[in-house]
């Protein structure tokens, strides 16, 4: 017995997400899907990947299901499994069979992250066999034109325990996203929390402040998100200061050195 099957209009991004393009992504993301081909998004932390994938399911009108991979995520997560519902045994997809079924795109975020037993059941919908091996169920599941398969990952935080195998990224058109530059980023960060242009560049010049830390107490500087994140708190009446060690200094280290560090970047330029 088949549990609920997912319906395309579920997953649908129905209003446009704002996203500001900072090079050719969108153009290279749409020539790949209407040639059936794998996309990998490799960025830092709050670059906006996410927010270009929503942008792009919005663009291309199809369901968008993600998946935030974690060490526990197992093949059948993602396949799906059998399970008992009101005495009867259904089966029921995961949300890799459920975007394959209904022609939408699967975002696997962090795809690093997942056990690698776990990332080979990818494989045969990276290549030209698009299928989607159930071998619980004895059916091998074929994607349609419209289905597309995205998965992201951050290479300034993985260790070679942690790397994406050749085997799985030779599969997939790679796209490199980056935090944009400074009058991208300022515009990016008013639109999103209603600061004024004076207080968001200053936002803009202490991300640099920080960022230029990385590799030296800081595994990472302050995020586009984590700007926005930041005037948002400065919009609704808090010192920036403090918004500033709420937002982005606490977020990014718990090293009190490094936090006070941050701290005095930020208590020089608000």
């Amino acid at each position: 017995m088949e549990a609920h099957v997912v319906k395309p209009e579920e997953h649908l991004v129905t209003e446009e997400p704002y996203y500001e393009s900072v090079g050719d992504e969108v153009a290279m993301f749409e020539a790949a899907y209407r040639n059936g081909l794998p996309l990998l998004l490799k960025g830092p932390t709050g670059c906006g990947k996410t927010r270009f994938m929503e942008h792009m399911a919005w663009r291309l009108k199809r369901p968008l299901i993600t998946v935030s991979c974690h060490d526990d995520l197992t093949a059948a997560d993602l396949v799906g499994r059998y399970l008992v519902v009101g005495g009867e045994t259904v089966w029921v997809d995961g949300p890799l069979a459920r975007a394959v079924r209904c022609g939408g795109i699967c975002y696997l975020d962090e795809i690093v992250e997942a056990r690698k037993d776990t990332t080979v059941v990818i494989h045969p919908l990276g290549d030209d066999r698009r299928v989607l091996p159930m071998e619980k169920k004895g059916e091998l599941l074929e994607a349609s034109d419209e289905f597309c398969l995205a998965i992201s990952y951050n290479p300034g935080y993985q260790s070679v325990l942690k790397d994406l195998k050749q085997s799985t990224r030779q599969r997939f058109v790679a796209l490199e996203f980056n935090y944009p530059d400074s009058e991208l980023e300022k515009k990016i960060i008013i639109k999103e929390s209603g600061v004024d242009a004076e207080l968001a560049t200053r936002l803009v010049k202490f991300a640099g402040m920080t960022r230029n830390l990385k590799g030296q107490g800081l595994e990472e500087g302050a995020s586009t998100r984590l700007l926005v994140h930041a005037g948002k708190l400065v919009a609704a009446g808090i010192d920036p200061v403090s918004a500033c060690r709420s937002a982005i200094a606490e977020s990014i280290t718990d090293d009190p050195e490094m936090l006070l560090a941050v701290h005095e970047l930020s208590a020089s330029l608000f």
